[in-house]
């Protein structure tokens, strides 16, 4: 039964390269930059209980489908950021509830300028490659 034996020999051969690839592959991803839509909004959000947030010191509301994502990008449950406030990009749906929310790490926040309000949006240009915006 020399033939079961040497796709086994192979294996072990091959296993070291491939578990090598898949953790330098895993770890180039975990620096890419996060890609923000164009309508993304920075501010800052306190989360107080349940869906009720304050947004830039504003009373709103988290919508039934938001997502939060930490600086990881994994997803962050919105009790676990209770009383605590976090600089953010977030985007609004169409009933003016928070529907998406990014936790920026330190190299996000350096970015500058970044839009607050939808008119500062509106009068700047984005770049999505860069994920730049600049002042018309």
């Amino acid at each position: 039964m020399i033939r079961c034996v040497l796709p086994a020999v192979r294996w072990a051969t091959a296993a070291p390269a491939i578990v090598a690839s898949m953790l330098l592959a895993g770890t180039a991803a975990a620096q890419a930059p996060r890609p923000f839509p164009a309508n993304a909004l920075r501010g800052t959000l306190e989360v107080n209980q349940g869906p009720e947030v304050l947004l830039n010191g504003q009373p709103a509301r988290l919508s039934p489908g938001s997502r939060i994502r930490g600086e990881n990008n994994l997803l962050v449950l919105s009790g676990a950021l209770a009383g605590q406030k976090v600089v953010v990009h977030y985007t609004l749906e169409t009933m003016g509830m928070v529907h998406n929310v990014w936790i920026l790490t330190a190299e996000e926040m350096s970015r500058k300028p970044w839009p607050s309000t939808p008119e500062e949006a509106q009068r700047w240009a984005f770049d999505p490659a860069a994920q730049v915006w600049t002042k018309r």
